[in-house]
């Protein structure tokens, strides 16, 4: 199995379309206007003088003072991003993305037996055609080959075989695929600190401080992933959609957070129903100017996948439960999904005429979307909705990328 990661993605892309950018440090950074001004991407320059992702402009800037600041193109980094998928099915069809730049690769059955060569012709091909270098790991299981892919950047190929005790333990158990931050400090406060620590411990103290991921995490650790490489085209079942905004100022009051309610519920409502799915509940989450986060969710009475009853159920929990302040960012998420065709419980007091003619109103806005584009037909109340900030971001389909 090989696991291929696009090396510095954005920026890489960022120098293949503009080689003025070739060899100097580059950061591509989300809107400073819009508050987004965050470092998403660097090249390996940028790397090397200390400019990290998620570092405020200002800050990398203090870092690197020659730094090239650039806005994202997503529409770019979507294509390049297909591009290097049709190279990677010339060799299998078990090909399954892993974010927009990453992607696992099964080669059981194919007629290139040798993983390093695989992966060494792989790196060859993506940057004669592409002008772009990614790091390749391969191993028997997803888990050590994603490990293998970070370990040698830019432009390497790092083989894990069944020796991968002297490669893999001494590692830092944040390096293990799934260990985040907070389960890295559980860990820690009990003294594992290592890859090696969480393959040596206790199955059964792990699941009592982290659940069933703790008995992963052991198999993991222990080179015992199971898990299949999907066919290309296979969708994980989605389990719930969200969408989320950081506001280009504070929100103050509670007709300025349901407008960008509505905006958000938008995409959502429009993704369930091309999914043929419902949300049975619906969940917020609210950050206050002290960045501080909280979420809140209700279920709702009938399923729906229209945006209007969304964000009007995602307004009745704010009003419920939000005793904040000004408000920075605002997420609404779709859960408890279910199938549209099952047959739903009415209220006694529902209209279902008005349900149905919402319904129809929806596909007919979906096809005129489909036909002429997003926002051809959009809720008047919006159009001076200034507070919502635009990057392009929501103009870009990411299918199956950003879904939960």
């Amino acid at each position: 199995i090989l696991h291929s990661d696009l090396n510095s993605f954005y920026a890489s892309v960022e120098m293949r379309l503009d080689p003025g950018l070739r060899g100097r440090a580059v950061a591509v950074c989300g809107s400073v206007e819009n508050r987004h001004g965050i470092c998403l991407a660097k090249s390996q320059k940028a790397k090397e003088a200390g400019v990290k992702t998620g570092m405020a402009v200002w800050e990398a800037r203090q870092c690197c003072p020659e730094l090239i600041v650039v806005p994202p193109q997503y529409d770019q980094y979507l294509k390049f991003s297909e591009l290097a998928r049709e190279i990677y099915q010339r060799y299998t069809d078990r090909v399954e993305p892993y974010g927009m730049d990453e992607c696992w690769l099964d080669l059981t059955g194919c007629p290139m037996k040798d993983g390093r060569a695989a992966a060494d012709e792989l790196r060859r091909v993506v940057r004669e055609e592409l002008g772009l270098t990614v790091s390749v790991g391969v191993s028997f299981n997803k888990i050590f080959a994603k490990l293998g892919s970070d370990m040698k950047k830019p432009d390497g190929t790092t083989v894990i075989g069944e020796d991968f005790r002297e490669t893999v333990w001494p590692l830092p158990a944040r390096e293990l695929l799934y260990v985040g931050p907070a389960t890295e400090r559980k860990l820690a406060a009990h003294g594992i600190c290592t890859i090696g620590q969480i393959a040596q411990a206790e199955p059964e103290f792990l699941r009592r401080l982290l659940g069933v991921h703790g008995l992963s995490l052991h198999s993991y650790a222990n080179g015992r992933d199971r898990s299949a490489v999907m066919p290309w085209g296979y969708r994980a079942p989605v389990q719930s959609i969200g969408h989320g905004v950081t506001c280009r100022s504070d929100l103050t009051g509670n007709e300025e957070m349901f407008r960008i309610l509505l905006e958000l519920a938008q995409d959502i409502g429009r993704k369930l129903r091309s999914y043929h799915l419902l949300a049975g509940g619906v969940q917020i989450g609210v950050r206050d100017s002290h960045l501080a986060t909280r979420q809140y969710q209700r279920t709702l009475e009938i399923p729906t996948a229209d945006a209007l009853e969304l964000a009007r159920a995602g307004e009745g929990l704010l009003a419920q439960r939000w005793t904040g302040g000004a408000v920075r960012a605002l997420t609404i998420t779709a859960i408890d999904l279910c199938e549209q065709s099952r047959a739903q419980q009415l209220t006694l007091f529902d209209d279902r005429a008005r349900r149905d003619r919402r319904d129809r109103l929806n596909r007919t806005l979906d096809e005129l979307e489909n036909r002429f584009g997003r926002r051809a037909v959009y809720p008047s109340s919006l159009l001076l909705n200034e507070k919502m900030p635009r990057d392009g971001r929501n103009d870009v389909k990411l299918p199956g990328l950003m879904y939960r």
